[in-house]
């Protein structure tokens, strides 16, 4: 099947002119290089003599984010002041004024917030963007406005004050991973005892706080089982998975939900080499549950013990030399990887860049299978040089087959640690920003975090990356994490849990309206979990969003609650789960489930996507409930109409309406009828007749009907 590659050029000429010279800077035999001044003022205390109205707040102008603002009542005099914390060496004051700008102001700076003095000040502003270069000592700073250009107020988009010092010292990067992450190597003692009693806590802690990280240094390790639990990470520190060899197991398995493995989700498994005690390992998941960069030497078992109900799951950049048991699996998606086989199809079994992988055959047996992924990157991982932590972060694939570690040293880069801050639970927005601005990387240690302010990833190839299922909720109704439109950020190995106050957005990658080619560099999402309810009630409006071109969403689980604590129709509201914008997005392992309208909603050109599954919302109260104008129910997967390219592999949606049984779906998937929309093997369920679809994609595919829970499917659309 061809894949869209095809388009159109977005950088201008000047663009790449600047691009070709910042090269030639950096590339050129004696070239200086001065440290820029760190950005004091983003994240920090704001205050304005007035708002215009509750979303305009003085903390809009400090957010980072040129699309929200600060703006006075339409009155003469008004002033806005940020509070930097400490005292500090001022040497340049940003104002990115709107189309309501001062003609007239002053910038005025303050070591108490009481007495002021004018470092600059002008009568003849002409708005737009104004730099100015100042010279002081202060804690505040102020912008204060005596004459308005126009009839409205004062509004700005960002105020920004750089220069040394402000909160206080430096933060250092580097130090220790924390008491949550246990570090083992082949001499320690009683390794087995301390995996159990991890275990013993997290095995049914589904809701739990508990987080906890493995590490095992190179070297072979004998006669373990280590089984996983909830929030609970297992990886290697080798550079290859062969450096670090258990001879044993690493089990999921399902006992303590009477062998019904569709809840266990939120863990992971990465970087290791194992030789299973009886020749398979188990690893019996759902959703959210990675295995990555692992190296089987015999077979894996994705059924739990009695080959109980199991809804997975997502196998990455592994080798598996014997056959994979799917069994019971309900779906599942493997990429660029190497298996010695495969049993069994259920529903939705796909797979790219793949070797060993059962040949095309959708609808029955109900494989889909590319043979290469188009882009790809492999997620950071934490691993030893020596003695020294560092994160590698593999280079970007195009056309990728098997893994990126089989042939050779692999491919990327590599960070020491001492690059990163790392984020220990009680850690503040403030400081995480903070951090950010002096150009570290994060590494948050496993814990639970709650940010009270947006925490902004606005410098190019920022990596940000979890340990043992890390968790950020957000407070007071702010989007938890924000990405700039810049090059080659890497978020990988978080959940972000919505708080009690609905957010508008749970994770943005991109401004609105961003506009810059990343094809060279994208933005990478890998094992970013979004959840909204569960663990208590928690609302947010839209979870995943991503408005920069070329981004690449890699396996990820965006989840309204179905059960667990601060579950219902109104309780953990969220009307949308994943909300693309930007062009040429492409998802990998696609997850996303029961949200109160569009479950993914895709507005960007030459989308694609490769594995979707999906369920509707379980607790629609009633067919009214979900009726969308003359449309009975949400798609699962909507392309808006203005999208002429869009393509999808594999992609499947379930219905289980248990409040109503009777409720009705026209379709899972909706989609504008054009020569450049295309999807391939589409499937819709009705789990035991709760509910039932009228038709798989628009008005294409037989209805699903009785108890039986047979898929109806389409092959080829249009």
């Amino acid at each position: 099947m061809p894949l869209l590659l095809d388009r159109p050029p977005r950088l201008t000429v000047a663009a790449l002119v600047a691009a070709l010279v910042a090269s030639l800077l950096v590339l050129l035999p004696g070239a200086a290089a001065s440290a820029a001044p760190a950005l004091l003022s983003q994240g920090r205390p704001a205050t304005a003599s007035t708002v215009e109205n509750g979303g305009t707040p003085a903390s809009a102008a400090v957010d980072g984010d040129t699309n929200t603002r600060w703006s006075s009542r339409f009155a003469d005099p008004q002033w806005i002041q940020v509070d930097l914390g400490a005292p500090a060496q001022i040497s340049q004051v940003v104002l990115r004024w709107e189309a309501a700008y001062a003609k007239a102001y002053r910038v005025e700076l303050s070591t108490d917030g009481t007495n002021w003095s004018t470092v600059h000040s002008t009568a003849t502003s002409a708005g737009g963007v104004q730099t100015h270069d100042v010279t002081g000592t202060a804690r505040y700073v102020r912008v204060y406005g005596t004459q308005r250009a126009t009839g409205y107020g004062y509004s700005l988009w960002e105020f920004q004050v750089y220069g040394t010092g402000g909160t206080g010292p430096t933060l250092p990067g580097g130090g220790d991973l924390g008491p949550n992450v246990i570090v083992f190597d082949p001499s320690t003692p009683n390794i087995q005892a301390r995996l159990d009693q991890v275990f013993a806590q997290q095995e049914s802690a589904q809701f739990g706080s508990g987080r906890y990280q493995f590490l095992f240094k190179p070297g072979t390790y004998n006669g373990l089982n280590a089984q996983i639990g909830f929030y609970t990470s297992i990886s290697g520190l080798g550079l290859s998975p062969d450096d670090t060899t258990i001879n044993g197991d690493v089990t999921v398995d399902a006992g303590w939900f009477g062998g019904n493995a569709t809840q266990n989700f939120w863990r992971s498994a990465e970087n290791l080499a194992l030789n299973p005690v009886n020749g398979t390992d188990r690893w019996a998941v759902s959703q959210a549950a990675p295995f990555r960069r692992m190296h089987v030497k015999g077979g894996l078992n994705l059924a739990p013990n009695g080959y109980g109900w199991a809804s997975g799951g997502y196998i990455a950049d592994s080798r598996i030399d014997g056959q994979v048991g799917n069994y019971s699996q309900q779906q599942w998606y493997t990429r660029d990887s190497s298996i010695g086989g495969w049993s069994n199809s259920v529903w939705n079994q796909v797979f790219s860049g793949t070797q060993g992988a059962p040949a095309q055959s959708f609808p029955e047996p109900r494989y889909t299978t590319l043979d290469t992924t188009p882009v790809s990157r492999e997620k950071p991982f934490l691993y030893l040089d020596g003695n020294e932590y560092k994160v590698f972060a593999p280079a970007k694939r195009v056309n990728a087959r098997g893994t990126s570690w089989g042939n050779g040293t692999p491919q990327g880069t590599s960070i020491p640690l001492s690059r990163f801050y790392v984020v220990k639970p009680g850690a503040s927005a403030a400081t995480i920003n903070q951090a950010l601005a002096q150009g570290l990387h994060l590494l948050f240690t496993p814990g639970v975090y709650h940010v009270n302010q947006t925490i902004q990833v606005n410098r190019p190839d920022t990596v940000v990356l979890g340990l043992g299922l890390a968790t950020i909720i957000p407070d007071n109704g702010v989007t938890a994490m924000k990405v700039a439109d810049v090059d080659g950020v890497r978020l990988a190995g978080f959940l972000i849990d919505a708080g009690q106050v609905n957010s508008p957005t749970l994770l943005e990658v991109g401004p609105t309206g961003a506009s810059t080619d990343h094809a060279a560099n994208p933005t990478t999402v890998q094992d970013v979990f979004i959840r909204v309810g569960g663990a208590g009630a928690g609302k947010a409006t839209a979870g995943m969003v991503i408005n920069n071109h070329d981004t690449v969403v890699d396996h990820t689980w965006i989840w309204r609650a179905d059960h667990g604590d601060g579950v219902g129709w109104e309780t953990n509201r969220s009307d949308h789960g994943f909300r693309v914008n930007g062009d040429d997005v492409l998802a990998t392992g696609l997850f996303v489930e029961h949200f109160n309208k569009y479950d993914v909603e895709w507005n960007g050109e030459r989308g694609r996507t490769i594995f979707f599954q999906n369920e509707k919302a379980y607790d629609a109260p009633n067919q009214a409930s979900i009726q969308n104008g003359s449309i009975k129910g949400y798609a699962a997967y909507k392309v808006a109409d203005s999208v002429n390219t869009h393509e999808g592999w594999g992609l499947g949606s379930y219905c289980y309406y248990n409040v109503d049984p009777t409720i009705r779906q026209d379709h899972g998937f909706q989609a504008p009828v054009k020569p450049g929309v295309r999807f391939h093997d589409l499937l819709v369920v009705s789990l035991g007749g709760n509910g039932q679809y009228e038709h798989v994609i628009n008005n294409t595919g037989a209805p699903t009907s009785g108890t039986s829970t047979t898929p109806s499917t389409v092959v080829s659309f249009p």
